[in-house]
């Protein structure tokens, strides 16, 4: 059986965490597995004794990493790094294959330092030359990734995400903004609510969801808005967020930030939502809108990057800098019964093209075919 190692250090992060999470029990079948990362997280998580665990902690994008990364990655037939920080330094691996889900850091390099978009070019382009394949989980992902980086175009190889179908399914109190009897209590409010699920960051474009939330407000004013991520601590934060929430009695008022849910509150956020709102202004997949039609949320998504090739005729787009248009896709989906039973059924039909299964056996695929010999 070959040997794969695996860098599982980002296990609890919010994208990379599931994937990770979903991954690794099904690879494990197929390989000697080696994780890095937490122990007491990966057997949390990992469902395989027979995993080897090396213990590491050092921080992503740090010095330490790169040099515990050389120390710590034993002889393999091969190791992954399932985002793009990989080692720089020489690792005793036969081959090695990176995950860039996206490459905001490089096409949105106006939002960055000097220093960050030095460091975001030196391992992006890193990853693509010293690996043996690239994976991504999009076509538009790809086609960013050869169009930023000039790799050749054959060793990308774009898979897409799944979603979890058994933690998110249906709820008929998903059907009606307003009616969550025999449902879970949710703990933020007891107001209907919008849902938005993401860190503060901004690509995420939290700014424009909360211009049109003040506008909605005109029309819906016992309306509230829970976000569900990390508000603060990233080094791309959004400070225009925390601007305007602190001007806006109104924003004070009703938007929530959960901060960290736990895994078994996660989809009753999303059964009880009048709607998810996505608007990211660029996003290599994006799990939430998959997780939201899986449990039957209607989704209002921005039309740009992989959103619509994810969300196919299953969200209601808008053009993601214009806030009075995402207030009138808003304002629809609240009040048009018949256009949220549409996304509703829409949705539930999307995520049948969509499951970590699949994910699997595509990136079984492309591990056989480097173990093999095979040409890109």
């Amino acid at each position: 059986m070959p040997s794969l190692v695996l860098d599982a250090r980002m296990l609890r992060a919010s994208g990379i965490g599931v994937y990770l999470q979903q991954l690794i029990p099904r690879l494990s079948k197929d390989f000697e597995l080696t994780l890095l990362g937490d122990a007491d997280e990966l057997a949390t998580y990992h469902a395989s004794a027979s995993a080897r665990i090396i213990p590491m902690q050092a921080p992503i994008y740090s010095l330490q990493e790169q040099l515990e990364l050389r120390l710590r990655i034993p002889a393999c037939d091969l190791f992954w790094s399932p985002h793009y920080n990989v080692p720089l330094l020489p690792i005793a691996a036969r081959h090695r294959v990176v995950t860039i889900h996206d490459v905001y850091h490089l096409a949105y390099q106006h939002t960055l330092t000097l220093p960050q978009k030095m460091y975001a070019n030196l391992l992006i382009r890193a990853a693509v030359r010293m690996s043996d394949r690239v994976l991504t989980v999009s076509e538009f992902s790809k086609q960013e990734i050869i169009k930023y980086t000039k790799v050749r175009p054959e060793t990308v190889v774009a898979i897409p995400n799944g979603v979890d179908s058994f933690r998110f399914v249906r709820s008929h109190s998903a059907h009606s903004p307003s009616t969550q009897e025999a449902a879970q209590p949710i703990p933020y409010t007891a107001n209907p609510y919008l849902l938005f699920v993401g860190n503060v960051k901004p690509h995420k474009n939290l700014v424009t969801l909360l211009k049109a939330f003040v506008s909605l407000q005109e029309h819906i004013p016992k309306l509230d808005l829970l976000i569900v991520g990390k508000k603060e601590g990233f080094i791309t934060g959004d400070t225009q967020v925390g601007t305007l929430l602190e001007n806006d009695a109104l924003l004070k008022k009703r938007v929530i930030f959960t901060g960290f849910v736990e895994d078994e509150l996660l989809p009753h956020l999303y059964q009880q939502a009048a709607a998810l709102v996505f608007p990211s202004v660029y996003e290599g997949f994006g799990l939430p809108p998959l997780e939201a039609m899986a449990s039957g949320c209607p989704v209002v998504a921005a039309d740009t990057a992989s959103i619509p090739e994810v969300c196919g005729d299953a969200a209601l787009y808008f053009s993601p800098l214009n806030h009075l248009e995402l207030a009138e896709r808003l304002s629809e989906v609240l009040n048009v019964q018949a256009l949220r039973d549409k996304l509703i059924a829409n949705g539930y039909r999307r995520v049948q093209n969509f499951s970590w299964d699949k994910t699997a056996d595509g990136h079984l695929a492309v591990f056989r075919q480097i173990l093999e010999g095979g040409d890109a």
